[in-house]
């Protein structure tokens, strides 16, 4: 009698943990699906530096109404003819905001020469800055993490928490966007933290 009831436990445990972690699971592709649906905007650092999707020219407007924005850096690099990027350039430019692109990939680490790149393009750009990508979670992520490691210096911690599912960014090794995980790690020694 008492190994069919340890049996009859361990199998009402075993049902038990799969409803939650199904239900876990089902909540965090919600919380992916809205990210994706919306701008995934958010400040980085008030006033400076902003992260956000691919906005469209009336999120461009409203962005520049309410934080300011002198500079919008586009990771998705230049597309002339493509209805998002013409629109962008046409609403950053009735505004008078700067307008960088600098292509980078989600899935490719960033090398030396494209991290030298980008903070030369932080030290120039006018603030507040808007960095966006398609979605706002990995590129996004990754740029943000510099930007807070390399330029606002405010540590480690509070960089590596731009790369996260909180964003969208999914930080496990067999996705294709973990380059940007690794190239965190990889810029770790420029970045001032050796070791770590």
């Amino acid at each position: 009698m008492r190994s069919v009831s340890i049996v009859a436990c361990a199998r009402h445990a075993a049902v038990l943990l799969g409803s939650f972690l199904s239900v876990g699971l089902g909540w965090a592709v919600l919380y992916l699906a809205a990210l994706q649906m919306g701008d995934n905007f958010y400040a980085v650092i008030p006033g400076e530096f902003y992260r956000s999707a691919q906005p469209t020219a009336a999120k461009i407007a409203e962005y520049y109404q309410n934080y300011g924005l002198k500079t919008i850096i586009n990771l998705r690099g230049e597309n002339s003819g493509s209805g998002w990027y013409d629109a962008e350039i046409d609403g950053a430019r009735k505004l008078g905001i700067a307008h960088v692109d600098f292509r980078m990939s989600a899935r490719r680490d960033m090398t030396m020469e494209q991290f030298d790149r980008l903070m030369d393009v932080f030290r120039k750009a006018e603030k507040p800055i808007l960095v966006h990508c398609t979605s706002g979670a990995d590129r996004s992520g990754l740029v943000s993490a510099l930007y807070v490691a390399a330029i606002a210096k405010l540590g480690e911690d509070p960089a590596e928490s731009q790369i996260s599912f909180r964003f969208g960014h999914l930080p496990l090794p067999i996705t294709s966007a973990y380059a940007m995980d690794r190239s965190f790690e990889a810029l770790e020694p420029a970045l001032g933290f050796p070791g770590s």
